[in-house]
């Protein structure tokens, strides 16, 4: 039986969850002269990108720096992560963890495990879809939707190439 897929947000509203996120964001670091923005690789750091240029719209006076974090996710436990950027850069800021589904909540724990061998000064997190169905003790800070699913249900986000943004439901 081949599985349907239901459109749950369309662009227009993964637009105003991303400038909701940004300013929720902005107010809680209003203090702050530079946050870190993490993205996980691939999907999260794509969704970082968009929270970060609404940041720097939104913001002048903010730094924000973005960095990719890649996570070896069949290999979780042998520490096989690494940013794209030099490690200093995380010491002594606010670091907010984006990506753009949690599911289980593996994913989103191991980038946090990572950036806690660094001086972190604050971390937060922020996804676009919450299924609701952890299996870690991890929490968001910014989420886009909160959605109750079935096990047996995916939440996918697709970006497409004309900058376009969809996340559906199968």
């Amino acid at each position: 039986m081949p599985s349907t897929k239901t459109l749950i947000l369309n662009n227009e509203e993964i637009s105003q969850k991303i400038d909701r996120m940004a300013y929720q964001i902005l107010e809680d670091n209003y203090l702050e002269k530079e946050i870190v923005v993490v993205g996980m690789a691939n999907n999260g750091y794509l969704f970082a990108e968009k929270i970060v240029k609404k940041l720097k719209k939104i913001s002048s006076d903010l730094k924000i720096t973005l960095i990719k974090l890649t996570i070896d996710k069949d290999n979780q436990l042998n520490n096989n992560a690494f940013i794209d950027k030099p490690t200093d850069i995380l010491n002594d800021k606010v670091i907010i963890l984006v990506d753009d589904v949690l599911n289980s909540g593996k994913t989103l724990i191991y980038g946090v495990k990572y950036l806690l061998d660094f001086p972190v000064k604050r971390m937060s997190t922020a996804v676009l879809v919450d299924r609701n169905h952890k299996r870690y003790p991890i929490g968001t800070h910014y989420t886009g939707l909160a959605l109750s699913t079935t096990l047996k249900n995916h939440i996918s986000v697709e970006f497409e190439t004309k900058g376009e943004m969809k996340a559906y439901l199968s």
